[in-house]
């Protein structure tokens, strides 16, 4: 099969002091739309996130520059917008596999945004991963990775590099951390950590072994992609 995401080992990325036409044109209808999901989600929190004004890969580095915007925006955009061809939310995800090869992915939990999708730790970046002047995607998955499990990156084998999938308004990459804990230990380490939480990003961990734990109804396509992609270089004795 035609792999459908490429190994990236080097990231070149940077701020820009770009201005979002979108943001602007489409500023009212913006407002309105934050004002009915923060009615139904009061938890929701307009913060300031990088999405990515433009970038690419060039072989095996992924160069590119983010624009800081508000989360409504970024939002809005996502659920609404037209893709541009250059703006995208680039953002990491701790592709999380068990001792027994198994994937685990978190169940996102009713207050979020994505309330019941299931993919694994991770979302887009923020002011905070921003190290000097680039924006650093392996300490962002690190990040969330413990926000929203509990496990420390110590705990971990962490791979080098990521490995990207790409849509007309998502860069994915996927950074592979494995646990020497099996899946059914693994996730019950999860739970545990989380419901020390006041308000976990996570309602629960979703394990896949095989085709069948598969779901497409839940899993956004990136993810999706990536299991079967994963599940078939298994099942052809590949590194999974």
């Amino acid at each position: 099969m035609t792999a459908p995401f490429r190994f990236i080992r080097t990231m070149e990325t940077g701020i820009s002091t770009h201005r979002w036409a979108y943001a602007e044109t489409h500023a009212e209808a913006i407002r309105s739309a934050w004002d009915q999901w923060i009615a139904d989600k009061p938890a929701m929190f307009n913060g300031r996130v990088l999405l990515l004004a433009e970038g690419a890969a060039e072989g095996d580095v992924f160069r590119g520059r983010y624009m800081a915007v508000d989360y409504a925006e970024f939002l809005h955009f996502m659920r609404h917008g037209t893709a541009d061809g250059s703006t995208r939310n680039a953002f990491a995800l701790a592709g999380l596999t068990s001792a027994d090869d198994c994937l685990l992915m978190g169940v996102m939990a009713a207050h979020t945004a994505n309330a019941g999708k299931i993919y694994f730790p991770g979302g887009t970046p923020d002011l905070g991963d921003v190290v000097g002047s680039r924006v650093d995607l392996d300490g962002s998955v690190r990040r969330e990775l413990t926000e929203e499990t509990g496990l420390r990156p110590d705990e971990l084998t962490i791979e080098d590099g990521f490995w990207l999938r790409e849509d007309d308004k998502r860069s994915a990459f996927v950074k592979v951390m494995r646990s020497p804990l099996a899946a059914a230990p693994l996730r019950a380490l999860i739970l545990a950590r989380i419901a020390a939480e006041a308000t976990p990003e996570l309602a629960d961990i979703h394990i896949v072994r095989d085709a069948g734990d598969l779901r497409p109804d839940l899993m956004p396509a990136f993810q999706l992609a990536y299991a079967e992609w994963w599940l078939g270089r298994r099942s052809a004795g590949s590194p999974a």
